[in-house]
């Protein structure tokens, strides 16, 4: 059977890319023909563009200032580009036809017997992917099958005139799974009340196979840090388990100034073998938690500045270990040791629901 699946793609993210491909792994393990549309509308094709300009720069002498002071830090980057591309194109199938439009892809409709959309943020109206119909298999005709697998919204709740644009395309779907609790919330106010919660998809590949697969071994003791915006208590955290403990601090953030390795310019097989090697991993990453969970990491978890904090309290509630999300150094001093063995049997109850969901939604309109 022939199953398509549309996500937030090629956005050169290590959760992003992991995700994407730990759907399709499941999949064609199973049995079945996956692979992903190569959807690409231009709000998601920006990245890595060596001529863009803020907006305050353009004028003529100002826009070639810019560029000039910014080049080199972008031709470096490119680097980065080169290895998320190479993991792409080794691990995600991928269909041939580009689409950059939903517009186009109701003109030419995938060829498959499933449809499902996820995971990941694709619902999250903070961006534009929340607002693309494409993202809620719109242009799928209603005799397709159309199934949504752990989407995200990402937020508590959707403004009041996005709310009948989601509605009506989320009633479209013939089964529908969020990511989080707080995905149901906003579903259950809009009068859709068949969803239900699953996880994102890196859990249904197990530990053994993350690291059979992607992990290379790392000799040094260190710190994780992953840490999207500069956050001061991540680094007060870090530097005083670097002074306590004596272990460097590793991340895979360009912003991090303080680190002693950074990997910005590695892929995804890099951040799975911090993230699995770490002594200690100190995050605001949604991903950089599924997997310090999956690979029985201690952590700590600081919100991050946006409003897109639900994924991880979600996440951290579903397997009762709200303690982890701090927002002080007292509360990183006072965190207990995670006990995984506590929590195998909750963990590994949420998975099989998870995959349950999914193969049984898939078999059902065989």
């Amino acid at each position: 059977m022939k199953i398509k699946t549309i996500t937030c793609h090629e956005v050169y993210n290590h959760g992003a890319s992991l995700q994407e491909f730990a759907l399709l792994k499941f999949l064609n393990d199973e049995g079945f023909d996956a692979e992903t549309i190569h959807y690409k509308p231009p709000y998601l094709s920006k990245h890595f563009n060596l001529w863009s300009v803020s907006p305050r720069f353009d004028k003529p002498l100002l826009k070639q200032l810019y560029l000039l002071a910014k080049l080199p830090g972008r031709l470096k980057d490119l680097q980065r580009k080169k290895v998320f591309d190479e993991f792409s194109l080794k691990y995600i199938p991928t269909g041939s036809k580009l689409y950059k439009s939903n517009e186009e892809l109701k003109n030419d409709v995938p060829e498959a017997s499933i449809f499902i959309c996820g995971s990941d943020q694709i619902w999250n109206s903070f961006f534009q992917n929340g607002k693309d119909p494409a993202f809620y298999l719109n242009f799928v005709p209603l005799d397709k099958t159309k199934i949504s697998y752990a989407a995200s919204f990402a937020i508590d709740q959707v403004d009041e005139a996005l709310k009948p644009f989601v509605k009506n395309n989320v009633a479209r779907l013939d089964a529908v799974s969020v990511r989080e609790t707080s995905g149901l919330d906003i579903l259950n106010d809009l009068e859709i009340d068949n969803a239900v919660q699953v996880l994102d998809p890196v859990f249904l590949l197990s530990k053994k196979f993350w690291i059979d697969a992607f992990v290379s071994p790392i000799t040094d003791k260190f710190i994780f840090v992953y840490d999207f915006d500069s956050n001061p208590l991540i680094k007060e955290i870090a530097l005083s388990l670097k002074e306590k403990e004596g272990w460097s601090i590793y991340t895979v953030n360009n912003n991090i100034d303080y680190a002693d390795k950074n990997f910005w310019l590695k892929g995804p097989e890099m951040f799975l073998s911090l993230v699995s090697q770490s002594q200690y991993n100190i995050t605001n990453s949604f991903h950089s938690v599924a997997f310090s969970i999956i690979f029985n990491q201690q952590f700590v978890v600081v919100n991050r500045t946006e409003a897109i904090n639900t994924r991880m309290r979600d996440l951290l509630n579903l397997f009762k270990m709200d303690d982890r999300l701090i927002d002080s150094f007292e509360a990183y001093k006072n965190n207990l040791v995670i006990n995984y063995q506590e929590k195998e049997a909750l963990i590994t109850e949420h998975i099989l629901k998870s995959k349950k969901f999914l193969l049984e939604n898939i078999s059902s309109k065989k």
